[in-house]
C-alpha cells in the first residue's frame, strides 16, 4: 500500500487580482458622474450681477423654498413647474412647519418684469416674511463671482 503525498500548499495562488474591483469602480464613477447633475434641483437662470450683493447662506440649504422664473415666463417652485395661482397655496404648504418664514428667489436677468412681479406676489400671499433677491455679485475687476444677494 502506498501513501500518496498530495503538495497542494505549494499550489495556492495567494496574489489577489484587483482587476475586477477597479472595473466596477469606473463603472460606478461613470454612474454617478452621469446622475450627479441630474439631482440639481435647481433650474437654470442667468442671475442679474449686483456689485452690492450680500452673501446669503440659507439659500443652499437642503431645505430652502426657492422660486425661480426663467426668461420665458415659467415659474418654478423648486425643480417643480407650477402657475401663478397655485404658488402661494404650495409656498405655504412648504413653510408649515418651519420657524422661518423665508424664501428666495431666482429671476433670469432677461425675464418679464410683470412675471417676476407676479410670483413675488404670490410668494407674498402665501405669508412669507423674508424675500431674498438672488443675484450673481460683480468683483472690483468687472468679472462676475459665484456670491447671492
Amino acid at each position: 500500500m502506498g501513501i500518496n503525498k498530495r503538495d497542494e500548499g505549494k499550489k495556492v495562488n495567494s496574489n489577489i487580482n484587483v482587476t475586477p474591483m477597479v472595473d466596477v469602480m469606473l463603472v460606478l464613477l461613470i454612474i454617478f458622474m452621469v446622475i450627479t447633475p441630474m439631482l440639481n434641483n435647481k433650474v437654470n437662470v442667468d442671475l442679474p450681477k449686483a456689485d452690492a450683493a450680500v452673501v446669503m447662506e440659507d439659500a443652499n440649504k437642503e431645505d430652502a423654498v426657492v422660486v425661480a422664473v426663467t426668461r420665458d415666463g415659467r415659474t418654478f417652485l423648486g425643480g417643480d413647474q407650477v402657475t401663478i395661482d397655485d404658488l402661494g397655496p404650495k409656498i405655504s404648504a412648504k413653510l408649515e412647519n418651519k420657524t422661518s418664514k423665508e424664501v428666495f428667489m431666482r429671476a433670469d436677468t432677461r425675464a418679464n418684469y410683470g412675471k417676476v412681479m407676479d410670483a413675488v406676489d404670490g410668494i407674498r400671499s402665501a405669508g412669507v416674511s423674508q424675500l431674498g433677491l438672488l443675484t450673481e455679485r460683480t468683483d472690483d475687476s468687472g468679472t462676475t463671482a459665484p456670491a447671492k444677494k
